[in-house]
């Protein structure tokens, strides 16, 4: 079997698996109820991870939308912006470029007229996603194939005890 072969075969098992589980992973909880979310800056570095610096980049470049200040002007993020956040982290991890986010999250400010644009957006970044998964498979594949070499040489090695 090509690696070709193997690729096409991990990525069609992939597609099955990912049709056959529809359902996401549960949203994440809220530290705080909705009316009651006004978080600073810092506690939504503690609860996301990313630094204050990558928060005001996001809200500069258009990845975030416009966050409410308070009367002393500092930001005052919600729950609702804590999952857009979860959001742009999980298409982070996909591999998506920044400027693809920037796109999407623009298409979205711009209501439901953009559906289709961002479908494709999204079923692109999928696709994306699934190459490379197929990719590690077959990687993953090889370093199986060298670790049961080596083992076997070891264990059949001259002084080497065999249980």
């Amino acid at each position: 079997m090509t690696v070709m072969q193997t690729t096409a075969a991990a990525l069609q098992e992939i597609e099955e698996a990912t049709r056959r589980d529809i359902c996401s992973a549960p949203p994440r909880r809220h530290p705080r109820p909705d009316g009651q979310d006004r978080y600073t800056i810092s506690e939504v570095v503690a609860f996301t991870g990313l630094t204050a610096h990558t928060l005001r980049w996001y809200e500069r470049i258009g990845l975030m939308d416009h966050i409410d200040r308070s009367h002393t002007g500092q930001r005052r993020y919600t729950n609702r912006d804590l999952d857009w956040l979860d959001l742009v982290g999980k298409l982070r991890l996909t591999g998506m470029p920044v400027a693809d986010m920037v796109r999407y999250a623009q298409l979205v400010r711009e209501g439901d007229s953009t559906y289709a644009e961002r479908h494709a957006l999204l079923e692109a970044t999928r696709r994306d996603v699934l190459s490379r998964i197929a990719e590690l498979h077959d990687t993953l594949a090889v370093l199986d194939r060298k670790i049961s070499h080596y083992a076997k040489e070891i264990s059949t090695a001259p002084g080497t005890a065999t249980p």
